[in-house]
């Protein structure tokens, strides 16, 4: 992969999907891929055979989710987690539908905008392993992101086995200059997917010992709908401009550190850790 990021400004470039009115960006990591779909009233989505489970965030609009015998309906400001084998949302109103599949829905990283990234593979990112089931199966898993709001932090976590998401709070006003937060990852990538506003994302590269190899700093101005994909080792930070925003962000695996903190991550109890996972030795370690 080297150390590219992508940026993928789905305000500009074509949908890699027009189904029936529906268009749908695909935008991949190393081991995930998020679909963001602009669908109408009435719209469905399916999947057939669906390997694993996926995430489903709902910013504006509502859906009737179906999978084998279960069905619920979804509001706005939500996160359905949907399990593996046949399923559908359909839409109730006019809006953003997000998606997230791991690297396995091979059907969508196929189609990825950026699929041309990863033509080398990705050396430095760490490869997704198969993680444990929940604990009490597998099943739809339904969440009013507002209900899980957290004294003293702006960030809503939920994980599946194999995923993780962060419904951060709406920025009412521009993010104050001073308090930014600049940080890198050792060995994942962030997708960083803004759903309302426009940001400016700053990424800085490390110096190798190599100066031929150095790169100047990147200042990225992305409207929404758009995904950034931060690769690992990459310094970044991001902040709403000319208005308010809504940013949020996205990784596989689930991160350790942020399960490392108790309570930090909303439905964390209801999947098990990996054998061997020790979470006190990334206890210090979070970063936003």
């Amino acid at each position: 992969m080297g150390t590219n990021a992508s940026y993928a400004d789905h305000s500009q470039d074509p949908p890699q999907i027009d189904i029936q009115g529906a268009q749908s960006w695909l935008t991949r990591g190393a081991n995930f891929v998020i679909a963001v779909t602009q669908a109408e009233p009435g719209q469905l989505l399916k999947r057939d055979d669906q390997a694993d489970e996926y995430l489903l965030f709902l910013p504006v609009i509502g859906a009737s989710i179906e999978a084998g015998l279960e069905q619920l309906e979804a509001g706005p400001e939500s996160v359905t987690i949907i399990p593996p084998g046949q399923s559908q949302v359909r839409v109730t109103g006019s809006g953003l539908v997000v998606r997230v599949f791991t690297h396995r829905a091979e059907d969508l990283l196929a189609l990825a905008g950026n699929a041309a990234v990863y033509a080398d593979g990705a050396p430095a990112v760490a490869p997704l392993s198969t993680w444990p089931a929940p604990h009490d199966g597998f099943k739809l898993r339904h969440y009013r992101v507002a209900e899980n709001d957290q004294p003293g932090s702006n960030m809503r976590l939920f994980r599946s086995a194999e995923l993780m998401i962060n419904v951060l709070k709406r920025r009412n006003v521009t993010r104050d200059v001073s308090k930014l937060s600049p940080h890198t990852h050792a060995d994942f990538e962030q997708a960083s997917l803004v759903v309302e506003g426009s940001y400016m994302h700053h990424l800085r590269w490390p110096w190798s010992p190599d100066m031929n190899s150095w790169r100047d700093d990147q200042h990225a101005e992305m409207a929404s709908p758009s995904v950034l994909i931060i690769p690992p080792g990459v310094l970044h930070t991001s902040m709403n401009i000319n208005g308010p925003g809504w940013l949020v962000d996205i990784f596989a695996p689930p991160r350790l550190d942020f399960l490392a903190r108790p309570g930090l991550v909303c439905n964390a109890d209801e999947y098990p850790l990996p054998a061997g996972i020790d979470l006190s030795l990334y206890a210090d370690s979070g970063a936003a």
